[in-house]
């Protein structure tokens, strides 16, 4: 019985010291397959999250990013459709979701430039950094660039809708009694923003799948790299 206990015991220790010796720690990568793992994983974040935005529904259909019109403003909506004037509601806040389905594929290229573009530093402070730390870089980085590809998207899409005026109009009048802040009371401002926080919510949350589980990543290189995070 002490034999089999052991022999128990010495088999138990060498598991131990063969996964110690097979995990590797950051420290471990070189700076290029640190780097590279990285990069891997950022670009498949970003690509899955414009494909999962950029379809019919994308937005509307996700509660976590569905646009709904702002604030007071939506508080008014309701009881407009306590009166009756649902049907223009729902229209005008399907075309705002509409239009951000059409804008975000845009934003595809621009974030895979921003991730050619990282340096070692960026990479260090991303990988050593918060769990959104990658997003935040991204956001960071290319936020700027993405809006200005929006917004006449956005605003070409809601010209074909004759509630976008209505809404300028009564969200104008509406922000200089200080009901909504002045990217609110633009609908084509406050959908392109709105997009953009959707657009980065959906790249936080790939970021979160990977780091909690680096087997979801696309690349060995990738899953290497958050493994040993």
């Amino acid at each position: 019985m002490f034999r089999s206990t052991l022999r128990f015991t010495g088999l138990c220790a060498g598991l131990l010291i063969c996964a110690n010796a097979m995990a590797l720690s950051l420290g471990d990568l070189s700076q290029t397959d640190a780097t590279g793992g990285l990069k891997d994983a950022l670009t498949q974040g970003a690509q899955v999250a414009v494909k999962q935005l950029g379809t019919p529904g994308g937005f509307s259909n996700n509660p976590d990013v569905k646009i709904e019109l702002p604030g007071k403003l939506g508080k008014v909506a309701s009881k407009m459709k306590a009166f009756g004037m649902g049907e223009q509601v729902d229209q005008l806040e399907t075309s705002m979701n509409q239009a951000a389905e059409a804008a975000v594929v845009q934003a595809q290229p621009i974030l895979v430039n921003a991730v050619k573009n990282m340096s070692v530093s960026d990479a260090k402070g991303i990988l050593s950094g918060g769990n959104d730390s990658a997003t935040q870089y991204l956001d960071k980085s290319s936020r700027e660039q993405i809006r200005v590809k929006f917004l006449p998207i956005v605003k070409q899409a809601t010209d074909k809708v004759g509630l976008a005026q209505k809404y300028n109009a009564f969200a104008g009048q509406a922000a200089t009694f200080g009901v909504l802040d002045a990217k609110s009371a633009n609908i084509e401002n406050y959908v392109t923003e709105q997009a953009l926080d959707g657009l980065f919510e959906m790249i936080g949350k790939q970021e979160a799948t990977i780091r909690k589980n680096p087997a979801a990543a696309a690349t060995s290189l990738a899953k290497k790299v958050f493994g040993s995070l």
